[in-house]
């Protein structure tokens, strides 16, 4: 009985045996009456106990479903704890913390050239500033 309550459980593919098994009992010609009264009647106890597993089931579930409702989890709640754990799980990766630490350096790298790069040009335009300013107070030498 065990072995077939564990049959019903396994979601594997059929293999070669199973199958060779099943086109033997697909022909019932080969059964005795005795042995198609016992597959009969041990077809109907499993459909009673898949019945049962169901409602047992169905019973647990709308259990679960109470048990949340009572402590306020709901989808939502449920999807943003998921994301968080997520999200957490992703940054404590040895391949996160190597990129981040690329990326920030990386970024640091390219904030002092564009500072030194601002730096340059605001030093171009005063000294273009300064020589504007230094020709216009200086008329009569651009007359000469």
């Amino acid at each position: 009985m065990e072995a077939q309550a564990r049959g019903l459980l396994e979601t594997e593919p059929l293999q070669g045996r199973d199958e060779d098994a099943i086109a033997s009992a697909d022909s019932p010609s080969l059964l005795s009456e005795e042995e198609k009264e016992e597959l009969k009647a041990e077809l109907v106890q499993l459909e009673d106990e898949i019945t049962t597993l169901r409602q047992v089931l169905s019973a647990k579930e709308r259990h679960l479903v109470e048990i949340k409702q009572k402590l306020g989890m709901n989808l939502m709640n449920e999807l943003k704890q998921n994301f968080s754990r997520g999200w957490h799980d992703v940054q404590t990766t040895t391949a996160y913390k190597k990129t981040h630490e690329t990326l920030s350096h990386a970024g640091q790298k390219a904030t002092a050239a564009f500072s030194n790069v601002g730096t340059a040009i605001s030093k171009k335009f005063g000294d273009m500033s300064y020589s504007i300013r230094h020709s216009i107070s200086m008329p009569a030498m651009r007359r000469k």
